[in-house]
């Protein structure tokens, strides 16, 4: 007997040149951020939906709150598909703005070649792929005519680079969505139920600049940038202590990822700054976490003397919590992962940060799921050669789009 999971994966079978045409046409796009000019982006995606009887509204973030997050242009789109009353809003979101490509890339980042069952470019994995997946789990849905309740959205949207908050922040800040349910984008073979949180800041070092022949009429920033990194690095070895309980997250870590400072070799540097990166496990608070860390800064500035510190918070993303209500994505999902891939994708943690939490503030349940390979490594996300297998493009669809069938079943 053929069910509407076998022909929910023959409609897609059939449709799959086309979804993989439609992700090149996604890739060749660029949406590098910074600088983080992506409305013309998500022109091109709605011109395209336009193709497939979707209707994309646009939700143009105004300017002067673009440009002061440090960006050019941000244009969030939703789809909206609404069903007969009585079941469930879910919503699937995925991000399109992304790193740089970077050097060191043997296919063109722009190109979306295809080589050995590969697809190649920034974003063909993390995560316009998913702008994909979920867009054709919709229309493979929508093909059984069969009686639905509830509804679908598509939120793609434009600012995870840069933490979200002008992205689906902006979205539910500004009442333009309240789904029930909502899928992330993520990959193929884990349900991801939590995730770490962040907190980036900027640490400012004042000193007194001075010739390098008479350095004791200056105070050295460096130096005393050099006190605050070895107690924060110290601090780091502690944090290697602090278990997690979530399967997949480990321990919290610092990182600090950019410094900067000084005027020439024989100048005594005045000013020195650096940008550190907290990872949070979510057992932990973010007001003590960050509390913690400018005690530690200040405490080490304050045995140099004349030594000045300016620290100022950048990003604070606070940690995914598995909400209870997530358990019909997460019982759906590896249901169909297990009856698609050939086993059952756990349910687990990861120590990525993404915008995703956005929804969980929101008290919406959500999980992280879509088209990609088992680990962020072998995708070469934020890497050279960033690739996306088209096969677990073409059976991440499958997936989603059967859990769709199972969750809005009339």
């Amino acid at each position: 007997m053929t069910t509407d999971h076998d022909r929910l994966d023959a409609w897609i079978d059939a449709h799959f040149d086309e979804e993989v045409r439609f992700l090149q046409e996604l890739v060749r796009v660029p949406t590098d951020t910074p600088p983080g000019n992506n409305a013309p982006h998500a022109e091109r995606t709605a011109e395209l939906l336009a193709g497939f009887g979707l209707q994309a509204e646009k939700h143009p973030v105004p300017e002067a709150e673009v440009r002061a997050a440090g960006l050019e242009s941000i244009c969030n789109l939703i789809v909206r598909r609404r069903y007969a009353e009585g079941g469930p809003v879910v919503a699937l979101n995925a991000h399109g703005d992304v790193v740089p490509p970077g050097e060191g890339w043997t296919h063109d980042p722009y190109g979306a070649e295809i080589v050995d069952g590969l697809l190649y470019g920034r974003a063909a994995a993390v995560s316009k792929s998913d702008f994909a997946s979920f867009t054709f789990a919709l229309r493979a849905l929508e093909s059984l005519g069969a009686p639905l309740r509830g509804g679908i959205e598509l939120h793609f949207t434009y600012d995870e680079e840069f933490g979200g908050e002008l992205g689906p922040g902006w979205l539910l800040k500004h009442g333009l969505t309240r789904p029930d349910l909502m899928i992330a984008a993520g990959f193929s073979y884990e349900v991801v139920t939590a995730h770490n949180g962040c907190l980036q800041m900027e640490v400012t070092v004042h000193g007194r600049m001075a010739h390098a022949a008479v350095p004791d009429t200056g105070i050295d920033a460096l130096q005393g940038a050099v006190r605050i990194l070895q107690a924060l690095y110290a601090q780091n070895e502690r944090y290697r202590q602090v278990c997690s309980q979530v399967p997949g997250i480990r321990h919290p870590y610092l990182n600090v990822g950019r410094i900067e400072g000084g005027t020439n070799t024989n100048v005594v540097p005045g000013k020195v700054a650096f940008k550190l990166d907290r990872r949070m496990i979510p057992e932990e608070d973010p007001v003590v976490v960050e509390a913690e860390i400018r005690r530690v800064i200040e405490d080490a500035a304050g045995g140099v003397a004349g030594l000045r510190v300016e620290i100022r918070r950048l990003l604070l993303a606070r940690a995914l919590k598995p909400l209870p209500g997530n358990r019909p994505l997460v019982e759906a999902l590896q249901r169909h992962g297990a009856a698609v891939f050939g086993d059952t994708p756990p349910a687990m943690g990861t120590p990525l940060y993404t915008d995703v939490r956005l929804y969980g503030e929101a008290g919406i349940p959500g999980v992280i799921y879509g088209a990609g390979p088992r680990t962020v490594l072998e995708s070469h996300a934020k890497r050279a050669d960033e690739r996306l297998a088209l096969e677990d493009l073409r059976r991440a669809t499958k997936v989603i789009a059967r859990t769709l069938r199972d969750l809005l079943a009339a």
